[in-house]
């Protein structure tokens, strides 16, 4: 569906995306993958981990939990950029489908290893490397169609709703990938490929057209690649907010540390494991369905900042804990708190950008953003080397503390922002 009459379909829908059937496929494909994606991830840490606990201690067998998060980020620091670049100009709904492909491969794979029954580390970390390169293209052309799908009218309400697909899978599937690695990873990573396959069925019924607006100028990929880094980079609001959630997740991300508090520190196993994975996501996706009915119409910068460090203040409860109950709650206020900042960060980043840019703009903030956890998973693996995992939790919350304020200074354009709609 393209040209005038798709523009005034989208105009007739108002601010109501659930009215728009495309938009519809889009939420019950996200849904799927994301549960995928959770489950794949809550199988490979807890493999992982109890491979390198056979002869590690706890803080060596952590290095390779980092490692699974450096694992994904290298191919997304090489391939994100040119990936944004590709979905400015190539039709992004196709980009979209066969990056799904390569993901529901990466988790027939991991399958496989698991069916073997005692695969080698490098063999798991060499395919985590081929899931990361497939995420590098599936995130900038899936987040720069969703303005074509529902229009600008509803994009702030599509934003929140999208928000709520992803906690709901990142609700159900680490608790489900807790309960399933209890029974046999093979199953786990067996549900993952099935619920890949689901997630490309929804995708390849979308009518809408993935084909972006010409790149104006006709100029090269890599001056367009530069174009977009201009751009953001002019942009302060794009650029501090996208730097801000940089810094917090690199600092305060505690996905890794969730399966070395749950074995060894809080000593629930694989069920507290998944507890905790979902207390997370169960906070952003009550958030979520606040914001999908009641979007936030002003003073975005200051609440955004504000909830940055209420996620800051949870991530240091978290650490010190020593009651799950008490992480999870923790987490679970987190997660709320995370829920508010990044639909505010994602409103104001694609209100902000025309749509022939999306594919860059979304490309980088995917490499600050998306790539961000990742590397905050490497990270924190290093610092539980040097602090142990109590240490490194704290040390994280301070730091997303630190940057809170530090940025509100460095970006009073970003603080001072108000209308959302």
């Amino acid at each position: 569906m393209t040209g005038p009459n798709a523009k005034a379909a989208l105009e007739a829908h108002g601010t109501n995306p659930w009215k728009i059937n495309d938009f519809r496929l889009i939420w019950l494909g996200r849904i799927a993958a994301v549960l995928a994606i959770q489950i794949q991830s809550s199988a490979l840490l807890w493999q992982v981990y109890e491979i390198a606990r056979r002869d590690h201690p706890i803080a060596e067998a952590s290095l390779y939990l980092g490692l699974v998060g450096l694992a994904q980020f290298i191919p997304l620091l090489a391939l994100t950029l040119p990936a944004g670049e590709m979905a400015d100009r190539r039709d992004r709904k196709r980009t979209v489908a066969l990056a799904i492909v390569a993901e529901g491969t990466c988790a027939a794979t991991f399958l496989a290893m698991a069916i073997h029954g005692n695969p080698p580390l490098w063999g798991l970390l060499l395919v985590a490397v081929g899931f990361g390169a497939s995420r590098a293209f599936l995130a900038p052309a899936s987040q720069a169609f969703l303005p074509m799908v529902v229009g600008r009218a509803a994009l702030p309400r599509a934003i929140a709703a999208q928000s709520i697909a992803f906690q709901t899978g990142a609700i159900a599937g680490p608790a489900l990938g807790g309960v399933i690695v209890g029974l046999s990873v093979p199953l786990a990573y067996g549900t993952s490929l099935a619920l890949f396959f689901l997630g490309l069925a929804c995708f390849l019924m979308i009518r809408t057209s993935g084909k972006p607006a010409p790149i104006e100028g006709g100029v090269g990929r890599w001056q367009a690649v530069k174009d977009g880094l201009k751009y953001v980079w002019d942009t302060k609001i794009v650029l501090g907010a996208i730097s801000l959630d940089l810094i917090v997740v690199l600092f305060a991300g505690v996905a890794l540390l969730t399966p070395i508090f749950a074995r060894d520190i809080l000593h629930v196993g694989p069920e507290g494991f998944g507890l905790l994975r979902a207390s997370f996501g169960g906070g952003a996706f009550l958030m979520a369905l606040v914001l999908a009915r009641y979007p936030i119409p002003g003073r975005g910068g200051l609440l955004m900042f504000a909830s940055v460090a209420v996620f800051g203040l949870c991530t240091i409860v978290f650490g010190l804990s020593k009651i799950v109950w008490i992480s999870a709650i923790a987490l679970f206020i987190g997660g709320m708190a995370d829920m508010v900042s990044v639909n505010i960060r994602q409103t104001l980043i694609q209100l902000s950008t025309p749509d022939h840019m999306r594919g860059r703009v979304s490309s980088v903030s995917m490499l600050f953003i998306g790539a961000s956890n990742e590397l905050g998973e490497a990270y924190s693996g290093v610092m539980v080397r040097f602090l142990g995992p109590i240490g490194a939790a704290v040390f994280g919350g301070v730091g997303a503390l630190t940057a809170t304020g530090l940025w509100a200074k460095l970006f009073p354009g970003l603080r001072k922002a108000d209308k959302l709609v």
